[in-house]
């Protein structure tokens, strides 16, 4: 199986073995249930949706309750695919936990939507120094951009030019986030690092 759906816990630290402090954070990894497989011959390629986190009955629409019976379980909050060439060996309502997917697993990558921090300015969002000086003029400019570009060529900004903007509220995905431990007993799993997102938004752990 090639991940699982979770939620950030938060962050904490642990001792490695050298004695050094590690930065980790903690996620609820799963369970999550089968509630559709893809096959080939169907669908056009092979893959296998998870759903995690419970809701109750009345806050799912009435397709999604038809398609959560279908595999003969409750109504979940988040839906995930995942490429699998093998999942023939999964049925619906199969359900996948944490010592099932990552037990061996040294590395995973964790997809997560980054926090948004709304409209901010290019030293905030791009780390530019801002002007600086205060004489031949300059004031309040301190944390402005500068110039842009020419002037009679081209005659205007070009395109991907660092501006201000909205920041944040992205997918982020961070590759190879090393495993310090699986706790199966509490569907927990504690990765080296940080992980985008807040405490409790949803991330997509993958092999």
């Amino acid at each position: 199986m090639p991940g699982l759906i979770g939620k950030k816990i938060g962050m904490t630290s642990v001792f490695g073995a050298d004695g050094k402090n590690i930065p980790c954070t903690v996620i609820e990894a799963g369970p999550c249930v089968v509630t559709q497989i893809r096959t080939v011959e169907k669908d056009g390629y092979a893959a296998v949706q998870l759903a995690y986190d419970e809701i109750s009955e009345k806050h799912a629409s009435k397709p999604l309750k038809g398609h959560f019976e279908k595999a003969g379980t409750t109504p979940k909050r988040k839906l995930v695919e995942f490429e699998a060439d093998f999942a023939q060996e999964l049925k619906l309502g199969d359900t996948l936990t944490v010592a099932d997917v990552f037990a061996d697993v040294k590395f995973i990558d964790v997809v997560g939507t980054s926090k948004g921090k709304g409209f901010q300015g290019v030293v905030k969002r791009h780390g530019f120094a801002g002007v600086g000086g205060q004489t031949h003029g300059q004031h309040n400019r301190l944390r402005h951009p500068g110039s842009l570009g020419a002037s009679s060529w081209p005659s205007r900004v070009f395109k991907g030019m660092r501006m201000a903007g909205h920041m944040g509220n992205e997918r982020v995905k961070v590759f190879n986030l090393e495993v310090i431990k699986v706790m199966p007993e509490n569907n927990l799993i504690v990765v080296k690092g940080s992980v985008p997102g807040a405490k409790g938004s949803y991330v997509i752990m993958e092999d």
